[in-house]
């Protein structure tokens, strides 16, 4: 095995180990994480999850030797002075456990899971419930943590599941999170969008990032004006690459301009043809507020969560 393959064994098996322990932990917005911070005068884990969701320093004591020596072998450890501190979380999502970076996500390289992603989760379970017919191929574009391909794959044992990224962090973390969940049928691919992926899908989600982040961390910068560019290029390349019957589900945000939709102003021109059908909805009206305090949202009075599905008709 490679040092890259052994490291991921290990986070895998420390995975494992926290399964067995009973761990769980559901992972807030950095606001509120910020806000619990902000009691603790010094911070310091006291328990399993202060360490792998609070992400607090911790005396190197206080792990079971097995778990110690596993966050090791990952190579997922950050020393400060005497302390430990996990460089990666886990995450419960009903009874899958996820990981992904450590709290604050300022690297550029980081794999975000948060409140969004639990909607993401609903948003395809609610869609699988509700679709009848098979599902041969699925592809979770920006995969990140993996959470889309997650949900579709368990559902449908006979699906394979592509979960695609540009980022080689996330789609290490979403080969340990399918195995950790003992899902055989999803594989990862570098890709940019759908660049280096061939077919057609029966399934199509994404999760993209929607802000217009100052500093271009890549789970969070949508790009355009507000955010929206990415999430406007995986609907444009999305739509030619849906079977028939096949749906797109998009999970984005809306940056809200004087009571109009930019997002669904630029996407509409794309579905006016018979050949789809389509339903949009906002699934939270306000999100994120305290990004409106930043630079290029002067004009936003909101973001919003919203869900558009595509399905080819013929």
């Amino acid at each position: 095995m490679s040092a890259q393959q052994l490291a991921d064994r290990a986070l895998l098996n420390l995975g494992r180990g926290l399964q067995q322990s009973g761990y769980r932990f559901i992972t807030p917005t950095p606001l509120t994480h910020d806000r619990v911070y902000a009691r603790l005068a010094t911070p310091l884990a006291m328990n399993l999850r202060d360490v792998f969701g609070w992400s607090m320093p911790f005396d190197r004591d206080l792990l079971p030797d097995a778990l110690r020596e596993e966050l090791q072998h990952a190579d997922v450890v950050e020393e400060h002075d005497s302390l430990w501190r996990s460089a990666v979380r886990w995450s419960s999502l009903d009874d899958l456990l996820i990981a992904h970076s450590a709290y604050p996500t300022t690297q550029a390289d980081a794999v975000f899971f948060g409140p969004d992603s639990y909607r993401f989760a609903q948003l395809i379970d609610a869609h699988l419930q509700q679709r009848f017919e098979p599902i041969k191929r699925a592809v979770d574009i920006g995969c990140g943590a993996g959470v889309g391909a997650l949900v579709i794959a368990r559902s449908r044992h006979d699906a394979q599941v592509l979960a695609v990224d540009i980022n080689p962090r996330a789609l290490r973390l979403t080969a340990v999170n399918a195995e950790l969940a003992g899902l055989s049928n999803i594989s990862a691919y570098h890709s940019n969008v759908l660049d280096s992926v061939e077919g057609e899908f029966d399934m199509i989600v994404a999760n993209p990032p929607y802000m217009n982040d100052d500093r271009q961390r890549a789970y969070r910068h949508g790009g355009g004006a507000l955010g929206e560019q990415l999430s406007v290029r995986i609907v444009s390349e999305s739509l030619g690459r849906l079977a028939v019957g096949g749906t797109l589900v998009l999970y984005t945000g809306a940056a809200i301009v004087a009571g109009e939709d930019p997002f669904l102003a630029a996407v509409k021109p794309l579905l006016g043809s018979d050949a789809y059908g389509w339903t949009y909805r906002e699934l939270d009206p306000d999100v994120f507020g305290e990004e409106l305090e930043k630079p290029g949202y002067e004009r936003v009075e909101r973001i919003a969560v919203v869900a558009l599905a595509v399905t080819r008709l013929r």
